[in-house]
């Protein structure tokens, strides 16, 4: 079947019983993949759902938190469990742009002689950018076209990236020695901005019993095909959205400007959420909504992402940070007056 058929997409045309069919086979392709990383993965039942939205809607994400917390297992099981390609890149202070896109090599045939890309370790399906912010504003900056447009330009030609590709990142907090901050650019290119928490007492047992005993769990492979995958890409992106949510959203990401008048972000914010922000809320309620098994958007849904939609989309002024406020707080007000 060809994924982009119209037969995918969920809109008023197709029969109500279809589209319960559609959902249906959404939830059980995610209830498989969450099955397979529990046998891995203790709890972070949140994180492992806001992951899923990313990989549906290919929204890049952005992981912050202390080493240690089990990110790239994360991301490597999930990997495995859906047959994607899976590279690693370290990120240092001396990593160069070439170390992740790839370079030009000379290459010598007999007498003749040329120059051939080499492809680096972005080419790939899931790109782990581990501690992202350890590496120069110059390095950041180098994944900027492979985020936004999916492909790669090396001496004017431009080389696409497999499909899916997602950038995956994580960052140690700025508080950390030897940071960069990343560019606002860069952040507003991600999807979401998600934070990472250390396991409970409960959760810590359960990580001592997998990882100190025998043999690790097998994995399974969910994903029949890439036709799959697509299948279930299309369907979330294509869920319709009521006039009456977008007007809701559009409140919420002007909220953020100061210069809209609101109270609040005229106090704390310097500068707010851009269209991506807007784009991100609708994408990811669909996904939300696919997820609980629902066909339409509600509020609740876009009150829900929104914290990890826009808290690293606005940028706070001196005020805010001498009164120690971080961005999701700010965003948790603002929820709180937007009607």
């Amino acid at each position: 079947m060809n994924p982009t058929s119209p037969a995918l997409r969920p809109d008023p045309a197709i029969d109500e019983r279809e589209l319960r069919r559609q959902v249906d086979e959404f939830r059980e392709l995610v209830h498989a993949i969450r099955a397979e990383l529990q046998k891995v993965i203790v709890g972070q039942e949140a994180l492992t759902s806001r992951l899923l939205m990313g990989l549906f809607l290919q929204g890049h994400v952005l992981l912050e938190g202390p080493p240690g917390l089990g990110k790239t297992l994360l991301l490597r099981t999930l990997s495995q469990v859906l047959n994607l390609t899976f590279k690693r890149v370290q990120f240092t202070p001396d990593l160069m742009p070439a170390d992740i896109l790839g370079t030009r090599i000379l290459r010598q045939s007999g007498e003749d002689v040329s120059f051939e890309f080499e492809p680096g370790p972005v080419f790939t399906n899931l790109l782990m950018a581990d501690e992202i912010n350890r590496a120069s504003p110059k390095t950041q900056s180098a994944l900027l076209e492979a985020m936004q447009e999916r492909q790669v330009t090396s001496a004017g030609v431009s080389h696409p990236l497999p499909s899916p590709f997602l950038v995956l990142a994580t960052q140690n907090p700025i508080e950390m020695e030897g940071t960069y901050p990343l560019p606002e650019a860069q952040l507003d290119r991600f999807l979401f901005k998600l934070d990472v928490h250390p396991p409970d007492a409960l959760e810590l047992i359960k990580i001592a019993q997998r990882t100190t005993g025998g043999d690790a769990p097998a994995l399974s492979t969910v994903a029949a095909s890439v036709e799959q995958m697509q299948r279930a890409m299309e369907l979330v992106r294509s869920l319709p959205v009521a006039t009456a949510i977008l007007e809701y959203c559009a409140r919420i990401v002007l909220a953020t400007h100061p210069q809209e008048g609101n109270e609040l972000a005229r106090k704390y914010i310097r500068f707010g959420a851009s269209p991506r922000g807007m784009q991100a809320l609708v994408l990811a309620a669909k996904a939300r909504a696919l997820l609980l098994g629902r066909t339409s958007v509600i509020r609740d849904d876009i009150v829900d992402v929104a914290q990890s939609c826009l808290s690293h989309r606005i940028i706070l002024n001196f005020d805010a940070e001498s009164e120690g406020l971080r961005a999701t707080t700010v965003i948790e007000q603002l929820l709180r007056q937007v009607h």
